[in-house]
């Protein structure tokens, strides 16, 4: 064992006897003041609870007890030792319990006196002393010793276990044992590449000696980067399940507490555990949370957890010896990677890293075949088809779409999932729930049909727009007052200045056709007009799509696969020419969807007055509006 490992568990030792010390000074505080304060419960129970309950008769001074047998007015008592208990009659006639405490020695002139009355009296043997005590102090002391065990036992049992103080820097990680995994690479789609090197992964945990003869080394990390719900734990548990061996589950922001220290007790633990069941793989997801750059944060102090917990890391993953026959491979997920540690990327410790994109039109056909065993499809239902007209869409994304599909089916009471329900289910993910309840008044409903055939048109005249599916003026949950739904024809990688500008005119439609048929604008189109500049400037700081600024990059380094917004890095002049450039391009676009629309305003007030009349028409409705005019370039 290195010195490493040795110092980590004398640190580990020390802190363990600590927490012990810790946990017996909680106990005995707690038995401490637990005593002190069941004292006080015990008197104040005997005083104010046990008393009034025994005592219910009327209590009465003894002088006025004699005066009473004088008059006549005790009909019978019972002597006790230091009490008297009897009936006496009140004003009224009615007999009454009462009660009176006897003089100090007895009352000689006592049972003369209740003998001259005539009263009725017995005497009444001495209580026991043993009885009295149990009764007074016995079973209150039991009921609040009972109490005091469960409560030790408890608090002893909490700092053991789960979440105690012994259990602070125990892992979190969930182990999964290989038989009940369940997921295999059958249950992936859309991920061919990454799995093919995920099964050379599989070969080392299944034959590591075949790769060890030669003196080659088995790889110790495997992370996974791409965009939100594209599978990347769901391809974790598939090669776990595939290799057949135990597969341990956390996530990065397990390992952060506000006690330093914790997360790199707990990295410990979880790489202890993972050796012990060798052959095995440790899954983090979202190591972006302890894995960030240690340059581009803000330290406090030398003992900042984070990075604590990320220096355990590393040292766990440099120093991780395992038996050559039962290797250990930790895998990795994120959607930053930009933003992690170098020191976490270098070979040696992640030394393979598969990049999980959105998959493509094959891709997307295998997922939609996964998600759609258990969902009894119509007889007509093309996969090919609801693949084709989903590009840009995650395996989540797609999983959610069949599933809402199969819901807005069985609302209709349907006996299948049609091809109008897939689509029916991508307008509700992609737009939101219908809100019918949202009435507009006339002008309004007016102003969206103009709106959203301008984009409708504009779509179909310009060479390089993707083509119209459906146009709508229906509210939709997010915000929209009518939305018109493009289809691409095909995926695509790469774009061209042409097709960006067409893009941009096609947003910026919206707002032309206001300003055509109303001669105003209004407040509907802030959305094209934010999408179409944030895409103006990425051409003039990104893609060097400005003549004059030529082909420089003046975007700073911005996430990869979550969205964010666009920086940048230039003089005073130059960010200058910036704005005027995204602004003459903006201008351009505009003017050309205005000429375009003025050009066909004929096939414009079509749309717009099926629009007004059906609130929903599909793309067929557009072409045949546009009938007899030419594509314009």
């Amino acid at each position: 064992m290195s010195s490493t490992h040795k110092t980590n568990g004398l640190r580990e030792d020390k802190n363990n006897e600590e927490q012990k010390q810790d946990l017996r000074q909680r106990q005995v505080k707690f038995t401490i003041s637990y005593l002190i304060v069941s004292l006080i419960a015990i008197w104040l129970f005997q005083q104010f609870f046990l008393r009034p309950i025994i005592i219910q008769e009327t209590e009465i001074p003894y002088s006025e007890f004699k005066a009473r047998i004088a008059s006549g007015e005790i009909v019978d008592l019972t002597i006790g030792q230091d009490r008297i208990i009897g009936t006496m009659r009140d004003r009224n006639g009615q007999e009454i319990p009462f009660t009176t405490i006897s003089v100090p020695d007895g009352d000689p002139t006592l049972i003369a006196a209740l003998d001259e009355a005539g009263v009725r009296y017995s005497v009444s043997p001495p209580p026991s002393p043993v009885g009295s005590f149990l009764l007074a102090y016995g079973l209150p002391l039991l009921l609040i010793g009972f109490i005091w065990y469960m409560g030790y036992r408890q608090m002893t049992r909490s700092a053991m276990g789960a979440g105690g103080i012994l259990r602070i820097g125990k892992s979190k990680a969930t182990e999964v044992k290989a038989e009940n995994i369940g997921v295999t690479f059958n249950d992936v789609g859309g991920a061919d590449e990454a799995i093919s090197e995920l099964r050379e992964i599989i070969q080392f945990l299944k034959k590591p000696e075949q790769f060890a003869r030669l003196g080659g080394r088995i790889p110790k990390g495997v992370l996974l980067v791409g965009p939100p719900g594209t599978g990347k734990t769901l391809l974790a548990k598939a090669t776990a399940g595939e290799a057949g061996v135990p597969f341990f589950e956390t996530s990065g922001s397990e390992f952060v507490e506000m006690f330093v220290g914790v997360g790199a007790a707990r990295v410990r633990d979880l790489f202890e555990q993972a050796r012990k069941a060798a052959p095995a793989i440790i899954f983090i997801d979202e190591i972006d949370a302890i894995g960030q750059s240690r340059s581009s944060t803000i330290q406090v102090g030398s003992n900042d957890e984070r990075e604590q917990t990320l220096n355990q890391l590393l040292a766990e993953i440099d120093g991780f010896n395992t038996e050559k026959d039962k290797p250990v491979i930790i895998m990795a997920a994120t959607n930053r990677p930009e933003i992690l540690d170098p020191a976490l990327l270098r070979a040696g410790r992640f030394d393979r890293q598969i990049t999980v994109s959105e998959p493509d039109l094959t891709g997307r056909l295998q997922i939609l075949r996964i998600h759609s065993k258990n969902i009894k499809l119509a007889p007509d239902f093309d996969l090919e088809r609801a693949a084709r007209i989903t590009p840009g869409f995650s395996g989540a994304d797609l999983a959610n779409i069949v599933n809402e599909a199969a819901l807005l089916a069985a609302r209709r009471d349907a006996d299948a999932v049609t091809m109008e329900d897939f689509e029916a289910a991508i307008e509700r993910v992609v737009a939101g729930l219908e809100k019918r309840s949202r009435v507009m008044n006339d002008q309004e409903r007016t102003t969206v049909a103009y709106h959203e055939s301008g984009h409708a048109l504009a779509a179909e005249l310009l060479p390089y727009a993707d083509p119209v599916a459906k146009v709508s003026i229906i509210p939709r949950g997010r915000g929209a007052l009518g939305y018109t739904l493009q289809m691409p024809a095909e995926d695509r990688y790469l774009m061209s200045r042409e097709e960006l500008e067409d893009r941009i005119a096609v947003m910026l439609a919206g707002r032309a056709a206001e300003q055509l048929v109303n001669g105003t604008v209004s407040t509907g189109a802030s959305d094209d007009i934010h999408r179409a500049t944030e895409l103006a400037r990425r051409m003039v700081m990104e893609f060097g799509m400005s003549e004059r600024l030529g082909m420089v990059r003046y975007a700073t380094q911005q996430y990869q696969f979550l969205s964010g917004g666009v920086s940048a890095a230039a003089s005073p002049d130059t960010l200058k020419v910036i704005d005027e450039e995204v602004q003459r391009i903006i201008t351009e676009q505009y003017e050309r969807a205005l000429n375009l629309l003025r050009e066909h305003r004929e096939a414009l007030e079509t749309v717009a007055q099926n629009l007004l009349e059906k609130e929903t028409v599909d793309g067929s409705v557009v072409k045949d509006a546009l009938q007899g005019y030419a594509v314009t370039a």
